[in-house]
């Protein structure tokens, strides 16, 4: 490999060793492939912002996107002694994080979509409802939960399992529903920021050993902040009242409460295989689809049981019939989004950024601006090129890059897996536009969690 790496350099194609182990960077940002690289993707994230207006799903312009750009360097690097084969590995490394995100995300709308199908969420509406909580309290309520919840849960199955908790609740009243999803985002977010395994870019940080484990926990009162401003600015927007009592009782079907246990269990796998056996989240998300699959096999039979018994046609229960249900649209999204910033890796660009930005701007300013970069591309890549770089800063620093990273992707819906994801399971309540009206108001959380954190934990 280092031969090859001495070969690209002599050809005017300079990739340091490190840059190789992490992943290749052909640095291409002042070549003509990489100028026009950056034109696909600003040119497909502005189809994605467009989607409403356009009516082209947010998928199909980024996936052309990605494959351009890797089509152009493949192309750039064909004739290059070992090119090839950098280009393949940088690709592979980047579908290989695609994979994981992707088997989690596919587990994760399939364990909500099998609880909502045997109304466990609108059994949990029955009983908001019949407490005759309004729009305000409700709104309160599942934001708190989101906040306390992502930490353990992370933020992404958070947004999810909270979403579907506000659509059945008041999915009827449209401004209800899109100030709740946009709130559960950022509280989501928020609260993934001050743990060690609520986020990936928190996780990345600790196991970069740049902070502890209890370090994170510095952050709790910052991350608060960024949630409680935009929360108390959107509260006055609310609408007044409380959505219709369910009629009768709602009973939850029966294998419910069992697949709400089994999720239970599967996070508890995920998180003790990511912690104590170092293994990726899509692990345990797996292992826990392979309990649900035999779960359902017993729900299943008994439902098989029960129309034989009454006389009626049988109707069978399949859990691939729920994957199948899932929303393919996001998850290609997903594809497209990773396949274009990774592109923009392997030609410089992310590398180039941060230089720019700790070179000229110093550690405090840079760290807040590359929370606002999440916002437009992935936190992941954004903390993975900060690690790389490794500038010279103090714990009380790297937090501040943890925290920005973590919430700044809530300044945009299409800033964090939450975001994204809420586009999809939404049913059009929750859009790039509608969050994009408040994000005055997520811009002011910003800020203030930015000084909370530099006047609690010093700079």
């Amino acid at each position: 490999m280092r031969s090859t790496l001495l070969l690209i350099l002599s050809l005017g194609f300079p990739v340091s060793a490190a840059a190789a182990e992490a992943g290749a960077n052909f640095h291409l940002t002042r070549h003509p492939a990489g100028w026009l690289a950056l034109a696909l993707f600003v040119l497909a994230y502005l189809a994605v912002v467009l989607e409403e207006r356009i009516r082209i799903a947010k998928s199909k312009p980024v996936m052309l996107a990605a494959a351009l750009i890797w089509g152009l360097i493949a192309w750039e690097t064909r004739d290059l002694p070992g090119g090839p084969a950098a280009a393949r590995g940088a690709f592979e490394a980047m579908f290989l994080e695609y994979a994981e995100i992707f088997f989690f995300l596919v587990v994760a709308m399939t364990y909500v979509t099998a609880m909502g199908e045997r109304n466990v969420f609108e059994a949990l509406r029955a009983q908001l409802t019949r407490r005759r909580l309004g729009y305000r309290s409700l709104f309160w309520i599942t934001g708190t939960i989101a906040f306390f919840l992502s930490p353990v849960l992370d933020n992404l199955t958070t947004a999810l399992v909270m979403s579907a908790v506000v659509l059945a609740v008041g999915g009827g009243q449209a401004r209800f529903a899109t100030l709740s999803l946009i709130n559960l985002v950022v509280a989501a977010n928020a609260g993934g920021a001050w743990s060690a395994f609520g986020d990936i870019t928190t996780l990345m940080v600790w196991q970069a050993h740049k902070a502890e484990f209890f370090d994170f926990f510095r952050l709790f009162l910052p991350a608060m902040a960024n949630w409680l401003v935009p929360a108390v600015a959107m509260h006055f927007a609310l609408p007044k009242g409380m959505p219709e009592s369910v009629p009768g009782r709602v009973q939850v079907k029966p294998g419910g409460i069992g697949i709400c246990l089994t999720f239970a269990l599967t996070v508890a796998i995920t998180v003790i295989g990511k912690q104590w056996l170092g293994m990726p989240a899509a692990y345990g998300m797996l292992t826990g689809l392979a309990l649900l699959n035999l779960l359902a096999s017993r729900i299943d039979r008994s439902q098989r049981r029960y129309a034989l018994a009454q006389g009626m046609e049988e109707e069978s229960y399949s859990i691939f019939r729920i994957i199948a249900n899932a929303e393919w649209d996001t998850l290609l999204f997903f594809y497209g989004v990773f396949g274009c910033v990774g592109g923009l890796a392997a030609l410089g660009y992310l590398e180039l950024a941060s230089h720019a930005f700790y070179g000229m701007l110093g550690a405090t300013p840079a760290n807040a601006a590359m929370g606002v970069l999440s916002a437009v591309v992935d936190n992941i890549p954004i903390m993975y090129a900060v690690l790389q770089m490794n500038p010279p800063m103090d714990e009380a620093q790297w937090l501040l890059v943890t925290l920005t990273a973590g919430v700044g992707g809530s300044l945009l819906s299409v800033g964090s897996a939450a975001g994204v994801a809420l586009m999809g399971a939404s049913g059009k309540r929750y859009t790039f536009m509608t969050h994009l009206r408040w994000s005055w108001a997520i811009a002011l959380g910003y800020a203030a969690s930015i000084a909370l954190h530099l006047a609690l934990n010093g700079s």
